[in-house]
């Protein structure tokens, strides 16, 4: 059984990435809501509070009880922590005359604190808070502080309960990293335990204990997540599992087909449908983005369903669903509202009755792509770029049209492989090309030409919740706009988007 740490979430954007940096120091740790908090077992080493968007002052900010916790076993607040730890004790936190947001110099005052071993002295941290602690209760003593921020960690006398002002969890805190080393390593004494290998074997022994002798389908999609928990249910229960793989019409040029056969290579046992027209058919019309969405999600489902259906004997249906759809579905405030619909499909027709397994449902993005690599997947799938579910129904801005598709894939496939050629593919997260409903004038030879407008878009992420435009290179694009404007007939200006997110999303739609 693997040592866990349990973070309770009060809402702040960063509470993801706190999770992230301690998986990567390979100790197991999970996040549940403030006003959720499980039994506390044997298993749970340590306790971090993360911080929030809420002030401690204001009447609906997140208090949880934690009598249970605090003195009993190690205890770490995270900004909003630490100021709602202090407040409750007694001490004084007030609203920062000015907002603390940014880089600052934390100076260690005891350096001989095990939160901060081997830390330089003083460190650059990332401070982003509306209030700051002015005075501590008696029993607390201060370790470390900025010129803006006399009391930017302490410590509890007599207790492992300890708090910090800034954010351990950002990169431009430069040893944070090792900050929360400290404290779950040296303070709450966890053990580094929780890796790919560790989890593939923990997960197929699992998949067969739940699973037995009954059959399994799932639905894949092409990308990471669908083909990781394909290959580990195929390696727990073989021919058990059935595959459906889709070609909704809105895939990239030869997607189906190649991945398709990767797929067959893999032994996997896979049913390919050519479903294009009917996606096609149900998208004439259709302009606005979410309705977009909503169709291509539910004549997936109907396909899906018509499919599993001629299937015999199916009790199980498997899903790629990552820890990120997990915490949303059980995050502080309820699921988010609606901002766009999910780039993944879900949700089956309540009458197919079957039973659930998510067999990555404990994972991040980039440990999925571990355990795939830990799987052996093929480079070509395992190292794809990530791709909505929608596909490039939600890159052609306004109504979807096979040519506007057939348009798309080419012009898609000439950006694609120039990246791969110019040793830019790996560097960057996600890239896509879109085409807009906007038609401007050109000249090619002594024609006129009225054509579409293609936007290039390459950003730089760990997760997707946000991201930063990628620099590409002039002469990348000077080479890659010439080429799609000569071999892609109907396209005759590309531009380049340079938004990052937020407050742009990484799709245009």
């Amino acid at each position: 059984m693997h040592s866990k740490i349990l973070i309770l979430d009060f809402g702040s954007q960063y509470t993801q990435l706190i999770a992230r940096r301690i998986r990567e120091l390979k100790v197991y740790c999970e996040i549940h809501p403030y006003n959720k908090i499980p039994a506390i077992d044997k298993t749970i080493k340590g306790v971090i509070l993360s911080g929030s968007p809420f002030s401690v002052h204001d009447p609906k900010a997140p208090k949880p009880d934690i009598s249970n916790i605090r003195g009993k076993i190690p205890l770490l607040g995270i900004c909003y922590g630490a100021q709602l730890l202090a407040q409750t004790s007694g001490g004084k936190v007030e609203p920062s005359q000015i907002r603390e947001y940014g880089k600052s110099t934390l100076s260690i005052a005891q350096t001989d604190s095990i939160l901060f071993k081997g830390v330089k002295n003083p460190t650059q941290v990332w401070m982003s808070h509306g209030d700051t602690i002015m005075t501590l209760p008696d029993n607390f003593e201060v370790v470390a502080g900025t010129p803006e921020v006399k009391m930017g960690a302490f410590h509890v006398k007599n207790e492992q309960t300890y708090g910090i002002q800034f954010h351990p969890e950002v990169y431009h805190t430069i040893e944070g990293l090792l900050i929360l080393h400290n404290f779950v390593v040296g303070v709450c004494g966890c053990k580094q335990d929780w890796t790919p290998a560790s989890f593939v074997n923990e997960a197929i022994k699992k998949i067969k204990h739940t699973v037995k002798d009954d059959k399994v389908v799932l639905g894949l999609s092409g990308g990471v997540d669908s083909s990781v928990a394909a290959l580990l249910l195929h390696r727990a229960i073989g021919k058990q599992l059935t595959c459906i793989f889709v070609d909704n019409g809105l895939l990239r040029k030869n997607e189906f087909e190649e991945v398709l056969k990767s797929y067959k290579n893999l032994g996997l046992n896979v049913i390919g449908v050519d479903a294009k027209q009917q996606f096609y058919n149900a998208l004439k019309g259709i302009t606005d983005p979410e309705l977009k969405r909503k169709s291509i999600g539910k004549n997936f489902i109907d396909i899906f369903d018509q499919e599993a259906n001629k299937l015999t004997n199916v009790t199980w249906l498997a899903q790629g669903t990552i820890y990120p759809d997990v915490i949303e579905s059980i995050s502080v405030n309820g699921p988010s509202a609606t901002i766009k619909s999910h780039h993944n499909v879900g949700g089956l027709p309540k009458h197919m009755m079957l039973k659930i397994v998510e067999p990555l449902r404990l994972l991040f993005k980039d440990e999925v792509r571990k355990v795939g690599h830990e799987l052996e997947l093929p480079s070509n799938i395992l190292n794809r770029h990530p791709f909505p579910g929608p596909g490039l129904g939600i890159r052609i801005l306004g109504e979807v049209t096979p040519e506007k598709v057939a348009l798309l894939q080419e012009a898609d496939s000439v950006y694609i492989n120039g990246l791969k050629k110019f040793d830019l593919y790996d560097k960057i997260w996600q890239a896509g090309a879109m085409l807009l409903p906007i038609q401007t004038v050109g000249v090619m030879g002594d024609e006129r030409t009225y054509e579409y407008v293609l936007a290039l878009r390459a950003v730089t992420s760990t997760d997707g919740m946000t991201a930063d435009w990628y620099p590409l290179p002039y002469e990348f694009m000077a080479n890659i706009s010439n080429e799609i404007i000569n071999r892609v007939k109907g396209i005759n200006r590309v531009v380049y988007d340079i938004s990052s997110k937020p407050p742009a999303t990484i799709e245009w739609e």
